[in-house]
């Protein structure tokens, strides 16, 4: 497998960022690390080995990221505006510095033009980043894998919510999300997949949640419930990422 380590400075952050590049050709995934995740961790924990037929045979390339969860979602003694804010930093570090690297580099290697977008994949709280780029930003992201995940800012940030904690937090902003708006239409031409198992460590209630709101938009995704016995770990995770992987790289829907 080819691997290439990219470092700089971040202008949005105003620190250094690191990722790791798994692959040069197939379609660019952007691998959000669980809680407080480096961007080794796609490694390390072996999920890069879970996924090595599709990146060895040129289907996939990963782009794996570091959190800055120490500062924001997991700082829960810090001031929140702050946290939210420095969080709103990484962000636009993902969006303005991440994807048009992506973008770049995958047209560098395997001429990819930037259409399908960037599928997104997290696993935890990974999940929940994972999922509320895909939610805020669907011209950019435009297929997620989501496992195990919150969907809901009081996970971090317990009660408190002001203007930017609504941005992140998808079951609140989904909910109040008009029938008219263009995102709902652009979702159902997308792929989203949300699993959680049932058993330990596992919080089920917020994909349940989730579902709920998104079948009151007529939001389309695959939500799917594993077993008691599917617990809150990597072990589990590599199963279903190589369950859903086929149908994520399929051709698009729509």
């Amino acid at each position: 497998m080819e691997m290439q380590y990219h470092k700089w400075h971040s202008p949005a952050l105003n620190r250094d960022m690191e990722c790791k590049v798994y692959g040069r050709s197939g379609r660019p995934m952007l691998f959000v690390p669980c809680q407080d995740g480096r961007f080794f961790d796609f490694e390390n924990f072996h999920m890069a080995d879970t996924l090595a037929p599709w990146i060895d045979e040129g289907q996939l390339m990963v782009f794996s990221i570091d959190t800055i969860d120490r500062e924001t979602w997991s700082n829960t003694n810090g001031n929140p505006r702050w946290r939210i804010e420095r969080h709103e930093q990484w962000i636009r570090y993902i969006i303005d510095e991440m994807a048009p690297f992506m973008r770049s580099l995958a047209n560098e290697c395997n001429g990819w033009t930037g259409y399908p977008g960037i599928m997104v994949f997290g696993c935890s709280l990974g999940a929940l980043h994972a999922a509320n780029l895909y939610f805020r930003f669907p011209d950019v992201f435009d297929c997620l894998l989501a496992l195990s995940g919150v969907y809901s800012a009081d996970y971090g940030f317990g009660g408190y919510m002001d203007d930017l904690v609504y941005l992140n937090s998808p079951v609140h902003y989904l909910e109040n999300m008009s029938p008219d708006h263009p995102y709902l239409k652009k979702y159902n031409v997308k792929k989203a997949v949300f699993c959680v198992g049932q058993g330990p460590w596992e919080l089920p209630e917020y994909t349940r949640q989730l579902q709920r709101v998104m079948e009151s938009k007529g939001i389309e995704a695959w939500v799917d419930y594993w077993g008691y016995d599917c617990a809150h770990d990597w072990d589990w995770w590599y199963k279903q990422a190589v369950y859903f992987m086929p149908y994520l790289l399929g051709k698009n829907q729509g």
